[in-house]
């Protein structure tokens, strides 16, 4: 007898954040993306925590379309920034959209003058089925490097140096970077939930 792996919408369209939640999870779920359920619309992230903004859109997508769903919101938490860009990760520098190569030069300029270039990735998800509400988050603590490198991840990756690390995560295998990534220690916390299941 096949074994048929349970449905779950994931609330992004990242392909970035799809194949890296993916790879984690394996093939016990198929993962649905926003755009493989129909759900073509900017979900509103009008949350002021990651917390929030993970919990407004999970309950979107389970209030609009039905489905067993899991969504997650993260930032980079700057220490000599105050905390910043946190909440505001993806929309960090000004003008339209997500521009990943803005934002990380706008942080770049911001850490100019800094001496301490300590930092954390959070990832908060927060997975709605039946059986209720429940919010997971991991964490990478980490220094912000004075140049980027590497050509892998994306977003804030070339510039993220994790703890233990010479190598910035855009440096690492996809693999070497789920060991250790805040959206890779978040999955694994979400993981005994959805086998639960």
């Amino acid at each position: 007898m096949t074994h048929t792996p349970r449905r779950i919408v994931f609330a992004t369209n990242n392909l970035h954040k799809l194949d890296e939640i993916r790879s984690i999870v394996g093939d016990n779920f198929e993962i649905l993306s926003l755009k493989e359920i129909g759900c073509n619309e900017d979900i509103p992230e009008t949350g002021s925590t990651l917390d929030e903004n993970s919990l407004i859109k999970a309950r979107y997508v389970r209030t609009h379309y039905g489905y067993d769903c899991f969504a997650d919101d993260t930032g980079l938490e700057v220490e000599a920034l105050s905390g910043a860009p946190g909440v505001r990760s993806a929309r960090y520098a000004p003008g339209p959209g997500h521009d990943s190569q803005a934002n990380m030069e706008l942080l770049l300029r911001n850490m100019a003058d800094k001496a301490n270039r300590r930092a954390r990735f959070r990832t908060v998800i927060t997975l709605i089925t039946d059986e209720g509400e429940r919010q997971v988050e991991g964490v990478v603590e980490g220094t912000i490097a004075r140049t980027p490198s590497g050509e892998g991840g994306f977003g804030y990756d070339p510039v993220f140096v994790p703890e233990g690390e010479q190598r910035s995560f855009a440096m690492m295998s996809a693999r070497e970077k789920n060991a250790i990534s805040h959206r890779g220690r978040a999955v694994e916390a979400l993981l005994p939930l959805l086998n639960n299941l």
